[in-house]
């Protein structure tokens, strides 16, 4: 198994009040990226909201693949927002990408 740390884009279409956003930061916290040795080195926080209402989701998930590690950062994220009350209306998200990886192999 690999860690990687994948980042999804999305958009608040309604913008995002201060108790949704603890509520989503809350829900993000087992995936948090700080756990990695290149989360803590790059200081990466498991969402990030820009000035435009757009916004990223970094999520460390442990996966055979590439492929697997979106996928599951994926249903992740959207776990996460259905717990803090938003869905593909209101957060819309984009494709995940893979923005790291921790491995053991050397």
């Amino acid at each position: 198994m690999t860690t990687y740390v994948i980042s999804v884009p999305g958009t608040f279409t309604t913008g995002i009040e201060a108790g949704t956003r603890t509520r989503l930061a809350r829900a993000l916290r087992p995936a948090d990226p700080h756990g990695t040795r290149m989360g803590s080195a790059e200081d990466l926080d498991a969402l990030s909201v820009n000035e435009d209402n757009t916004f990223t989701l970094r999520l460390t998930v442990e996966a055979d693949t590439g492929r697997h590690a979106e996928e599951e950062a994926r249903r992740l994220a959207d776990s996460a927002l259905q717990e803090a009350g938003l869905d593909e209306r209101t957060a819309p998200l984009g494709p995940a990408v893979i923005t790291g990886i921790d491995s053991e192999v050397r």
